[in-house]
């Protein structure tokens, strides 16, 4: 059976929706791992500027206005060409070496490239600023009687934080943080700048081979909506999960 026309001149051929898949789960797989990374780097991040202590504040406010002052594509660019000119021969060599963690059960885990952790840092860095601040807004949600009670209890202050007061301000600011969450996917399109094999470095790549340009921009531009759409309806299922909601 013959394909449609279109399918192999007007529109793209299957294998490079192919390319444009694997651009979409390394998204996905880059966008987990920044969310995870930066939401434990913002909770340290939300302790330390909520900490009377001023060893803990200041570099913590100073940390913060760094990176929301600065344009996250710069960033990316210092971590990828500065850091990575700063490190010895050797340690770049094994850096973009293949390498292999032995797991259980026969499997491996391969060691990421130096394009990855780079724009992993870069990105976690960043959207962990941006993640305390939403916190730092939900604390001040949380009456100060709740901290008191805590202390009546004999509670530490770091006890007080994250049994007491961190669950109650992450229920009051779900929705903003969702949305840095789905903020994260879209930036990580930036991080084609250096060359992390993503979606939009995908769908350019694409379009370099086929100059289909508005073919292979459509579909990048709908994985990524089905990806923000995803994390969008999994925040509001655990929303209506949560009892009392």
């Amino acid at each position: 059976m013959t394909p449609p026309s279109w399918l192999g001149q007007g529109w793209l051929a299957p294998h490079y929706l192919g390319w444009l898949l694997h651009g979409a789960a390394m998204t996905a797989a880059l966008a987990l791992c920044v969310s995870l990374a930066a939401s434990l780097l913002g909770i340290l991040l939300c302790a330390a500027q909520d900490s009377p202590l001023r060893v803990l504040h200041w570099p913590a406010r100073l940390f913060c206005s760094l990176h929301r002052n600065t344009p996250l594509l710069v960033q990316v660019l210092l971590w990828y060409f500065g850091v990575g000119g700063l490190l010895p021969d050797q340690a770049m060599q094994w850096l973009n070496s293949p390498h292999q963690l032995a797991l259980p059960l026969g499997l491996s885990l391969s060691w990421p490239s130096f394009e990855w952790l780079a724009a992993w840092i870069a990105l976690s860095w960043y959207s962990a600023c941006f993640i305390s601040g939403e916190l730092a807004a939900g604390l001040r949600t949380v009456g100060s009687g709740q901290r008191l009670a805590g202390r009546a209890l004999g509670m530490s202050e770091w006890q007080i934080f994250r049994l007491v007061v961190l669950p109650q301000a992450l229920r009051h600011i779900r929705q903003p943080l969702l949305g840095q969450y789905t903020a994260i996917i879209k930036n990580t399109s930036l991080t084609m700048a250096i060359g992390v094999a993503e979606l939009s470095y995908a769908s350019r790549q694409v379009e370099s081979e086929t100059l289909l340009a508005f073919q292979a921009f459509a579909v990048a531009t709908l994985f990524y909506l089905l990806l923000v759409i995803a994390t969008q309806l999994a925040g509001s299922r655990r929303s209506a999960e949560e009892p009392g909601r």
